[in-house]
């Protein structure tokens, strides 16, 4: 058993090494940032050949230290390469932020089958592969940790012309709640985190004219989420102060799914 460490209310990382994949823009950045204001050592992933320069933007601003990996992780060997990385850099990895994913729109009936697989192979496959990796190094390191997947609020309310993308986050429901509950006893935690649509490239993509109005509308906070409300609640999940908390999926959705 993990030996317990003790919540003080004041969220320290310091000294943590965190895996924040997407982390060269939107959600992944703003959660990179808030773990660097911790104190947290980061391993920028990302596709975007700009995840250096954020890295070392944050590492200066912060007064950390923060590398970032260009990387494809739908492809395996480069999901070794980052863990291997993060290890030979910092020694450890304590946390791990599966912020990357894509999104693609089109009815059920009409939407292409490569868009589908597209979807599935970000959002999902290549979440398990890093996620099973490292999970694996975080037993060996035999300190516990705390992993955070970012999911949707299409796990619990359907939206149309989310198919594929809501395919994807329900698998990883599934996944968090199996990891969850075989790390336990290695003090390893396991959580999502739902948001509602968020102000980033890819929300602005996806939310365009009259259904943009019309989902604003119904959200109950009337509005979309801020980058930073999503990366502070994958930074509670990182903390000893959620410690009992885990295969759970939190949603910051700003009412949207009580309706």
């Amino acid at each position: 058993m993990i030996q317990y460490e003790k919540a003080t209310g004041e969220f320290k990382l310091n000294g943590k090494t965190a895996i924040v994949t997407g982390g060269a823009g939107g959600i992944g950045e703003a959660t990179a940032r808030m773990y660097a204001s911790k104190g947290v050592k980061l391993v920028l992933a990302d596709m975007k050949d700009t995840v250096s320069e954020v890295a070392a933007r944050i590492a200066e601003e912060y007064h950390t230290q923060a590398i970032g990996i260009q990387c494809d992780l739908t492809k395996p060997e480069e999901v070794d390469r980052v863990v291997e990385t993060a290890i030979e850099t910092f020694g450890e990895i304590n946390i791990l932020a599966n912020v990357a994913g894509r999104v693609d729109l089109d009815n059920a009936e009409d939407i292409d089958f490569a868009l589908v697989e597209n979807q599935m192979n970000v959002n999902a496959f290549s979440v398990f592969r890093l996620t099973q990796k490292v999970g694996k190094t975080m037993i060996k390191q035999g300190k516990g940790g705390k992993i955070v997947c970012v999911t949707s609020q299409a796990d619990f309310i359907a939206i149309d012309k989310h198919v594929g993308y809501t395919m994807s986050k329900a698998a990883l429901v599934g996944m968090i709640k199996v990891m969850a509950l075989e790390w336990a006893e290695f003090g390893i935690n396991v959580n999502g985190v739902a948001p509602t649509v968020v102000r980033t490239y890819m929300g602005d993509r996806a939310w365009q004219g009259k259904v943009k109005d019309d989902m604003i509308k119904a959200i109950p906070a009337h509005r979309f989420a801020e980058v930073d409300e999503i990366a502070a609640a994958i930074l509670f999940l990182s903390c000893n102060e959620s410690n009992m908390i885990t295969g759970e999926d939190l949603v910051v959705d700003g009412g949207f799914t009580i309706r």
